[in-house]
């Protein structure tokens, strides 16, 4: 609503879902609200966000379990619980008729927590009654050095652990634009020039308890914390997970750029572009050394690109630009091969410090608009190709199915093409899009994937230049329409499709695809009045049985349904496959406020 010079939004977002699988109810909240105030040459916008959301989504399961029963789990709990409260600023100044600024101040403030259950390396020691590590000769100890008791009665009970995190961010950040749209040796010339700066303090805490796995693969609550010291070994010298774990990181970026679009004629325009980026990660180990470290990097990316009008309707576009992503804190302190983490929380070790990625993109492309018909209607299309190396980029290379570590893997591309039309008049609108991603290895790779049957003998798999990354299909389509039966009552339907892509684990491209899907939805929304709308959908209408992730992991040693009782990974019998199903038919209906 607005009263002159002032206006207001607000928005309420409120979903509660038991999910399509055991132990997966989600709740959502989610609250928006926007206070502009729009005067003359000046625009400012207030805007908060809140959310509180708890998520129980269960990670992907053994398919031998999952052909079973759709709905099983592997090991849980599986909960995430997020808080944010976002408060953002943006104001803009017409100085004069050509020139302006723009500014945005934001903070921003997060807490999660996170549980993990998982089956456990844990055991009964061999020669005392207690708990061990693996090597089943290293006692576990707490936080008082107290042994932890042996509660596997022998072996007959089986032992998790639950992986717990807190996380807790405060943020502040702005920037500050200046721009000119005055003309340049009598050209159209659009000028921009300006800085950002973001900071934000992260405190991360986690650790690991013990308890027995039940029946329905639940580890039970305990008081069993283990305490492990970083640099601690086992019987035979090798290093041990340490917890828990309690880091702060600090935060910052800067960035500075210019951009300049200039008319050379009526039909062509060229932009030239340069941003420079500065961030710095320090981090402060809370109770040892190994995660202390000082990181600082650094990157001009520069970009350049122009269109073209071929018909007065019809433009073609090209581009090319370098951009960078910096590691996170996460990421550097779980590059140590030697110390793999519980991923993606728990953190391990500082060094060897990764290197920023530095992708290199190439885009050309056309696009144009119709007018058609008597009705108002419209036709816009789009087609574009477009490839991008990136160097240095970094991967997380898993060691079992809940640890793991990250590292620079040398060159990967994505390359591949896009198009897409939609159409809208007064009765109905329809849209169409197609897109296709070639994502390969550019570099060969040495991966440790102990679960792939395709493994060395040191657990190990080789991967090749050209050889696809997992999880990434090449072909996705998109079609969808909507016709307003009344001018307040709309039906539309939509309908997706995916391809095959590999599995996590299988880099080498030695196995099987994850199979890929289509899936068939319908939807209507009625007006009541004008703020208020219903609204209601069928999501999957022909219950397409599909899952949208897969990974190689070990089923066994927990009694998962439909796996060998009593075998090891990849031993006769045993799939070595997850699966993470995809939503079944599923009713959704609601009714939408805006005010």
């Amino acid at each position: 609503m607005n009263s002159g010079a002032f206006g207001f939004y607000g928005t309420v977002r409120i979903l509660d879902q038991d999910g399509w699988r055991l132990f997966a109810h989600d709740s959502i909240r989610q609250y928006y609200m926007d206070l502009s105030y729009h005067e003359g040459r000046t625009t400012l916008d207030l805007s908060y966000a809140r959310a509180d959301n708890q998520l129980f989504g269960q990670g992907a399961a053994p398919i031998q379990s999952l052909d079973l029963n759709s709905t099983n789990v592997f090991t849980g709990p599986q909960n995430n619980v997020n808080t944010l409260n976002f408060v953002t600023l943006n104001a803009a100044f017409a100085l004069t008729d050509t020139f302006s600024a723009q500014a945005i101040l934001y903070s921003r403030n997060f807490r999660q927590t996170v549980a993990n259950g998982d089956n456990s390396d844990y055991t009964g020691c061999t020669e005392i009654s207690a708990l061990c590590q693996g090597d089943g000769l290293t006692p576990l100890t707490d936080a008082a050095g107290t042994q932890l008791p042996d509660i596997t009665n022998g072996g007959a009970n089986i032992i998790g652990q639950n992986d717990f995190e807190r996380i807790s961010t405060d943020g502040l950040g702005g920037s500050l634009q200046l721009t000119s749209n005055h003309a340049l040796l009598g050209h159209g010339n659009a000028f921009a020039v300006g800085a950002t700066f973001d900071t934000a303090q992260t405190h991360f805490f986690s650790g690991t308890q013990v308890g027995l796995l039940n029946s329905e693969l639940t580890v039970l609550p305990s008081t069993l914390l283990v305490f492990t010291p970083e640099n601690s070994v086992d019987s035979n010298g090798d290093l041990v997970a340490s917890t828990p774990v309690s880091l702060n990181a600090n935060d910052k970026y800067y960035g500075f750029y210019v951009t300049d679009t200039f008319d050379v004629n009526s039909l062509l325009s060229v932009t030239a572009s340069a941003r420079y980026n500065i961030a710095k990660i320090d981090l402060v180990d809370q109770l040892g050394t190994n995660l202390n470290g000082n990181n600082r990097f650094t990157h001009l990316n520069p970009a350049i690109g122009a269109t073209y009008k071929l018909l007065p309707n019809v433009t073609v576009f090209g581009s090319y630009a370098t951009n960078n992503r910096t590691p996170t804190a996460s990421e550097i302190e779980c590059s140590n091969p030697e110390q793999p983490c519980l991923l993606p929380s728990s953190l391990a070790s500082d060094p060897p410090t990764l290197k920023q990625v530095v992708a290199k993109t190439t885009e050309l492309g056309f696009r144009g608009h119709l007018a058609m018909g008597s009705n108002g209607g419209v036709l816009n299309w789009n087609a574009s190709a477009f490839r991008t190396n990136s160097e240095d980029d970094i991967y997380g290379i898993s060691t079992s199915i809940s640890t793991g570590f990250f590292q620079n893997i040398g060159s990967t591309r994505r390359q591949g093409f896009e198009t897409g039309l939609t159409y809208q008049d007064r009765q109905w609108s329809a849209y169409a899009q197609y897109s296709y991603i070639d994502a390969t290895f550019r570099s060969p790779l040495l991966l440790n994937s102990p679960s792939n049957p395709f493994q060395d003998d040191d657990g190990n798999i080789q991967v090749l230049p050209g050889n696809h990354l997992p999880l990434i299909p090449k072909n996705r389509i998109k079609l969808g329409g909507d016709v307003w039966v009344m001018p307040n009552w709309s039906v539309g339907a939509s309908f997706s499709f995916v391809s095959d892509s590999f599995y996590k684990g299988d880099e080498s491209n030695q196995n099987p695809q994850l199979p890929g899907y289509h899936v068939f939805s319908l939807r209507t929304s009625y007006k009541i009045v004008k703020h208020v709308e219903l609204f209601a959908n069928v999501q999957n209408l022909f219950d397409e049985r599909y899952s949208t992730f897969g990974l190689f992991g070990d089923p066994t040693g927990v009694n998962a349904p439909g796996v060998p009782v009593g075998a090891d990974s990849n031993d006769p019998g045993v799939d070595n496959r997850f699966q993470s199903p995809g939503m079944p038919r599923a009713y959704f209906g609601g009714i939408r406020v805006s005010f």
